[in-house]
């Protein structure tokens, strides 16, 4: 083993400086952009032709929608504040129905699970802009700065089919800093006891006395350049990192009802992990993307009372991922556009109806040499994709329909229908449909069923399975370019709300859930040995991959200021692999319960968090039972995490101060054949538990009113 020459201290030394004046400049340029403050006029509430199905409910924390026609939990920003929080990965702490993972140990790549399935079959959406697909996947929990957001709302179910059927198990919205925001100047910054940085910045200017015309600017930076082997394997913790982005948001309203929304975003995230450099022909990570993301909305209303109105919506994303991971290149190219025209009516009071036609299109240049050291002896290429290869074109070209009757408050009926004609694949039919009855105030009871549709991406969708010395079957097809099969699935399911009577604010209710989503077609990975095989769910004789998931929530505020929340989950995750014993899915955890108590004192002055879950086991890989005696059953073990917080308020700031995994669980030796990464053994995706210890963090927020 070799130490780090002086040079290395020296060359980091550098990097570090770098970075903090990059930061600076950052903070000095958004400052800049700030003019003198002109006098505002109140515009008063708006009736948005754009966004009507994403109106934000205030509430301090998390909480469950009341209004929501689909079981929907929203995070408001107060609850976005109770964790570090620094991106949407971490933002999902409070919540059981959605589990945070590492896709591996390596290059700090996240995902969600939502009903006992992946994160790729949770359609994410920007503001009703279908966002985080394809390329900017694996990462893209840790693109989104959490301060940048007013709330997030997660939906299970499928839910409408205006924005197309990716939605197969449920979908995250999220809510941005409004143009109209009344925050000229908001700065949130908070530094980890491993010196990791997180700066945010959000600028609201309305620019004319009329108020036509606002915008919002969001600046984000963060860096991470200590080297953490806390568990002693010769692997970072963390990669070393650095990631910028820059947003602009406008908002243009007329004075006849019309509505434009434009924006951009650009995003540079550069990441190294892997084995420390100072051991010799060290195993690792290089990966750097680059996004690029700009939108446009339209509406506009056709009478005086806006019971008629068209909107179109257009958005365009570009990202570049170059990357290795040991000796093996990934380097693609995605551009992506969706478009989106539609026309809405309102007959009468009961009944609402919203047509259109809307296209998704996608043109991947993707190019993968799999290539191990034993390889590069004499042994066979698997998986050669040369540069150069035949680009892939993914088009979806849909209509639908959907309408809506309404019985007042207490009765709500929606039924969607899409036709979709995939380039590949040809024409499917999606038909979608939700009930919400409330049989008194206090009592709610919603239901939600329909098809889902998506293309998959084999190597983006499971980019862990790059992180292995493993030989790897069925990404390619005979020509050489990398498969993108049509993925296909049922999901029914349903929930029941009490909102108990004597709380008049509806901040005490008990819910009840259940959801069940099968699938038609699939493209399974099975890594039961020291090979992984990719086939699809049609290929197996007799095979089967379905979810039940089950959820209690409970929510009531016993004294003035102090928030109880209870929540527990269970799953039944069942699949077929070729070469598993179980039919049990392997890394799905079988249950999660999370209790939460905050407290806040007079004038919210002192706030108080603590959080702690009980996340349960989960059946592994059936290799990993000759790895470590502690998964001679086969399972997992349950373990639990601990978050606490306290924030001081004071007029124009906050600081605050707090500690994630306060227990220190961490999973062992989460890098099988970690002593030796060039042996075919090698597997650094198997993460079923948490790979960081105790984290202490500090942090303020000001904020500068109009």
């Amino acid at each position: 083993m070799l130490q780090k020459s002086q040079c290395q201290i020296e060359t980091q030394n550098n990097v570090i400086m770098k970075a903090k004046t990059i930061i600076s400049t950052l903070l000095l340029s958004a400052l800049a952009a700030i003019p003198a403050f002109a006098q505002q006029q109140e515009t008063g509430e708006r009736k948005d032709t754009l966004d009507a199905t994403v109106k934000v409910e205030r509430r301090a924390t998390n909480f469950l929608s009341k209004g929501k026609d689909i079981r929907t939990e929203v995070i408001s920003a107060a609850g976005l504040c109770k964790m570090a929080c620094c991106n949407l990965a971490e933002s999902f702490e409070n919540s059981a129905s959605v589990s945070v993972s590492y896709a591996d140990a390596v290059t700090g790549a996240r995902q969600i699970k939502l009903l006992g399935q992946s994160g790729i079959y949770t359609q994410m959406l920007d503001e009703n802009r279908p966002v985080m697909r394809g390329l900017s996947a694996p990462f893209g929990l840790t693109y989104v700065p959490s301060q940048w957001l007013e709330s997030i709302q997660i939906g299970k179910g499928v839910p409408s089919v205006i924005n197309g059927v990716e939605s197969m198990t449920g979908q995250i919205n999220l809510e941005h800093r409004k143009p109209t925001d009344e925050k000229p100047l908001y700065i949130q910054a908070s530094v980890m006891d491993d010196t990791k940085t997180d700066i945010n910045i959000a600028s609201s200017l309305q620019l004319d006395e009329m108020g036509k015309w606002s915008t919002v600017i969001l600046a984000h930076a963060d860096a991470n350049f200590m080297d953490m082997d806390h568990n002693e394997d010769g692997f970072l913790d963390d990669p070393r990192s650095r990631q910028f982005s820059l947003a602009n948001r406008w908002l243009y309203y007329g004075l006849d009802g019309t509505q434009v929304r434009f924006g951009f975003k650009a995003l540079v995230d550069d990441r190294e992990g892997g084995r420390s450099t100072w051991f010799e022909d060290p195993w690792r990570t290089k990966i750097q993307n680059r996004d690029l993301n700009a939108y446009l909305k339209v509406g506009t209303p056709l009478n005086e009372d806006n019971s008629r109105n068209i909107a179109a919506v257009a958005d365009y994303s570009f990202q570049r991922m170059n990357s290795t991971f040991g000796l093996t290149p990934y380097n693609a190219d995605q551009h992506s556009a969706f478009v989106n025209l539609l026309y809405q009516d309102t007959s009468n009071e009961h009944l609402h109806y919203t047509v259109g036609i809307s296209d998704m299109f996608d043109l991947y240049n993707e190019a993968l040499l799999r290539l191990t050291k034993n390889e590069l002896l004499g042994g066979e290429i698997i998986s050669d994709i040369p540069l150069g290869s035949p680009k892939m074109i993914l088009n979806d070209l849909g209509v639908f329909g959907e309408a809506t009757f309404k019985e007042e408050d207490r009765f709500t009926a929606i039924l969607g229908v899409r036709g979709d004609y995939y380039g590949n694949d040809g024409f499917r039919v999606s038909p979608r449909a939700t009930i919400k009855w409330m049989p008194h105030k206090d009592w709610v009871f919603r239901a939600n069923g329909g098809r889902g549709i998506r293309y998959s991406n084999p190597v983006i969708d499971n980019i862990g399975i790059l992180s292995t010395s493993k030989s790897i079957y069925g990404l390619g097809a005979s020509d050489n370019t990398i498969i993108h099969p049509l993925e296909d699935s049922w999901t029914i399911g349903g929930n029941l709300t009490w909102y108990m009577p004597f709380d008049k604010d509806g901040k005490t209710y008990i819910s009840l859930d259940y959801f069940h989503s099968n699938f038609t077609e699939q493209l399974l990975v099975d890594n039961t040995s020291n090979e992984i095989h990719l086939y699809l769910l049609s290929d197996v004789p007799d095979s089967y991959s379905y979810t039940n998931n089950f959820q209690i929530d409970f929510s009531t505020e016993p004294v003035r200021g102090l928030t109880l929340t209870f929540t527990g989950r269970y799953t039944d995750a069942r699949q077929t692999l070729v070469n598993q014993e179980s039919d049990i899915k392997p890394m799905t955890s079988l249950y999660k319960a999370v209790f939460n108590a905050q407290y806040a004192t007079r004038l919210n002055k002192w706030i108080f968090d603590f959080t702690a879950s009980l996340n349960g086991p989960c059946k592994l890989w059936d290799f990993m039972k000759d790895q470590s005696s502690q998964y001679k059953d086969g399972y997992s073990p349950a373990y639990p995490l601990v978050y606490a917080q306290i924030t001081r308020r004071f007029k124009g700031f906050d600081i605050y101060a707090g500690v994630e995994n306060l227990t220190g669980f961490t999973q062992k030796n989460p890098i099988i054949g970690y002593l030796n990464p060039w042996q075919s053994n090698f597997d650094a995706s198997c993460i079923w538990g948490p790979i960081m210890a105790q984290k202490f963090y500090a942090g303020l927020r000001f904020t500068l009113w109009k």
